[in-house]
């Protein structure tokens, strides 16, 4: 297993390495940075290929390459940061509900971390708009992160309990977890089936989102939405100088003119 170089990482996201301590300020700090730094996009599967999560896979990738990744890279990544700077954190699978009344399978990665006691949801990898910082494990309690309202709630049928967010027409669910054991195998089977699986999302809908100071860039295919002090603005890429333009700038990924052409082939007509 490769030494994760604390430097190098917080250099990627940007963060402070005074900023990086292992206490609540220290787990917001951090999950907001690589939020902020290393983008959600799932250009893997959408071109054919099963992510491999291999730490020094991951490292390459994420860290050198600056690339981003989707939430089994991203949140792999955070979990060995979450380890490396001293926090208890636990992995947790997750039911993708994406505003259904039931979820899905496990297919989503996140993280419990104790601190002082109480136990914290922190997410560096869901595509949809989940909360950016860390939120408490309390109940029925809407919860304010960065100008979105967040709940979690107990589903009585499912035994899940559920993270919504609080939108125009209502609540929205956004995932589901039970407090269950995760096992290196159930993230590994989890990343083949959210990649290849045709019910999956992700190898058929480019799905692209970083944090900014001001909001979030958000793409699905070529529809971009940009959101700033809660007003968003839309616009569709019409073309693949535009689309090109858009990773680089909005989306802090690095040139790559191949992988830039293969994807935009997969969405241009959508």
């Amino acid at each position: 297993m490769m030494e994760f170089d604390r430097d190098q990482y917080l250099e990627r996201i940007r963060l402070d390495p005074s900023k990086a301590a292992p206490d609540l300020n220290g787990l917001c700090a951090l999950q907001l940075a690589q939020a902020s730094h290393i983008v959600f996009e799932n250009m893997t599967p959408l071109t054919g290929h099963v992510p491999d999560l291999a730490t020094d896979a991951l490292w390459d990738k994420l860290i050198v390459q600056g690339r981003g990744g989707y939430c089994f890279e991203l949140n792999g990544l955070f979990g060995m940061a979450l380890s490396t700077f001293g926090f208890d954190a636990k992995p947790l699978m997750a039911r993708v509900y994406g505003g259904q009344p039931r979820g899905g399978p496990r297919s989503h990665l996140s993280f419990i971390v104790r601190i002082d006691g109480e136990d914290y949801l922190a997410d560096c990898g869901f595509g949809g708009g989940a909360p950016v910082l860390p939120m408490r494990l309390s109940l029925n309690e809407p919860q304010t992160v960065r100008g979105e309202v967040f709940r979690l709630r107990a589903d009585a049928e499912t035994g899940d309990t559920v993270l919504e967010r609080n939108m125009e027409d209502g609540w929205r669910t956004l995932y589901g977890f039970e407090p269950l054991r995760v096992q290196p195998s159930d993230i590994e089977a989890a990343n083949f089936v959210s990649a290849k699986w045709d019910k999956a999302p992700f190898s058929s809908n480019l799905m692209m989102t970083v944090v900014t100071p001001e909001g979030r860039h958000n793409l699905f295919n070529r529809g971009l939405k940009i959101i700033r002090n809660g007003e968003t603005e839309s616009r569709t890429l019409e073309t693949f100088d535009a689309f090109r333009s858009a990773m680089t700038d909005l989306f802090n990924l690095p040139d790559n003119d191949t992988l830039f052409r293969q994807v935009w082939d997969k969405i241009k007509n959508r």
